[in-house]
């Protein structure tokens, strides 16, 4: 099992993964690139695209809330949800959220990319998988993992000061196992930041 992420001798950082750690890794990051891409709404029915201006400079987007709890978690509304606010959270919609799913699938993909460089699609079982990372590959992590753990987190109804329920259930619950991958992205993403220091 990883140790985590340490600092490289060449000014980046270092996590060496066992092949199922990197596998679990591109795996969810690639149901999130699915998720991301599949939750586009149609511009023809949120009346993105009636703009040939906003189109022509890529201002156009959606204008509606997702209705997947996770997407909307990933793709939060711009100010509060009182009554009254939903005007703004449509224009900010319209110009944010094209944007922020592009970036989104671009880090998942830029961590996809790193295992895949690092031998995770062709090692052997007992074979590592090194990683290594520069600054813009290290930025990339961080916003992945957080979007992975946020995924999980709203999929099982993570709460603050839950620990004692998720110990409480049985080894072979589901649910335990994912909120112990939940509680592994966090290990990696805490340890990500310490080598940066």
């Amino acid at each position: 099992m990883t140790s985590g992420f340490t600092r490289a001798r060449r000014r980046g950082v270092h996590a060496r993964f066992d092949v199922a750690e990197a596998s679990l890794i591109v795996s969810l990051a690639g149901q999130v690139i699915e998720l991301l891409r599949d939750g586009v709404p149609d511009p023809q029915v949120t009346g993105a695209g009636e703009d040939p201006l906003d189109e022509l400079v890529g201002m156009s987007g959606p204008v509606t809330r997702p209705e997947d709890p996770v997407l909307r978690r990933l793709l939060p509304d711009g100010y509060s949800d009182e009554p009254g606010s939903e005007d703004a959270n449509a224009e900010f919609r319209r110009f944010t959220e094209r944007g922020l799913r592009d970036d989104k699938v671009a880090n998942a993909e830029a961590v996809i990319a790193s295992l895949q460089v690092a031998g995770a699609d062709a090692a052997a079982e007992d074979d590592p998988v090194d990683v290594e990372l520069d600054q813009a590959g290290v930025q990339a992590w961080l916003r992945c993992l957080t979007d992975l753990r946020l995924a999980i987190g709203t999929r099982l109804g993570v709460a603050d000061g839950d620990e004692s329920h998720w110990e409480s259930l049985p080894d072979d619950d589901q649910a335990k196992a994912m909120h112990d991958v939940y509680d592994w992205l966090g290990f990696l993403q805490e340890s990500l930041v310490r080598s940066l220091r």
